[in-house]
């Protein structure tokens, strides 16, 4: 079942059992899933494809993550709150995050195999770090590891 398919389930679920925290997310999910399909169809491509779907919920996710972040350092923690509630929503869709010790652990692997000694070569191991933890992390997270492991080294 695609997430697409998945998402119109929820809606219908959501509806029954009047919760409009998450009819409001898992239809805004859906509405930016319908505009990316509009976007790939000139390409030839008629649906998302499973990663480009993640690459949705991830971005939806990040968008409320900086959200809270805002609304926090306003003082305007009823708003911060509706979001955290929100994120938690868009979590539901998203792989499983990965821990600090395996990311360290694929850091250590990339660092060996690129061969980088220092900061300069931060985006021999970012690139091919980000392509295989692609929604299993966070950036910013696996950016601070390669630069603290990179400094260090």
């Amino acid at each position: 079942m695609s997430l697409k398919d998945r998402i119109s389930d929820e809606i219908k679920a959501a509806m029954k059992a009047r919760d409009k925290i998450r009819l409001e997310t898992v239809r805004g999910i859906k509405k930016v899933i319908l505009e990316k399909e509009t976007e790939v169809r000139p390409k030839g491509q008629d649906a998302l494809t499973p990663e480009q779907e993640i690459e949705v919920v991830t971005q939806l996710a990040k968008q409320r993550k900086d959200s809270i972040e805002q609304y926090k350092s306003a003082g305007r923690d009823d708003l911060a709150e509706k979001e955290a509630q929100e994120l938690a929503i868009l979590q539901e869709y998203l792989p499983e995050q990965m821990s600090d010790d395996e990311i360290a652990a694929i850091i250590d692997e990339l660092i060996a195999k690129t061969g980088a000694s220092g900061p300069r070569d931060m985006g021999k191991v970012m690139g091919p770090a980000m392509k295989e933890m692609k929604g299993k992390a966070d950036g910013a997270k696996v950016q601070a590891l390669v630069k603290a492991k990179l400094a260090g080294s």
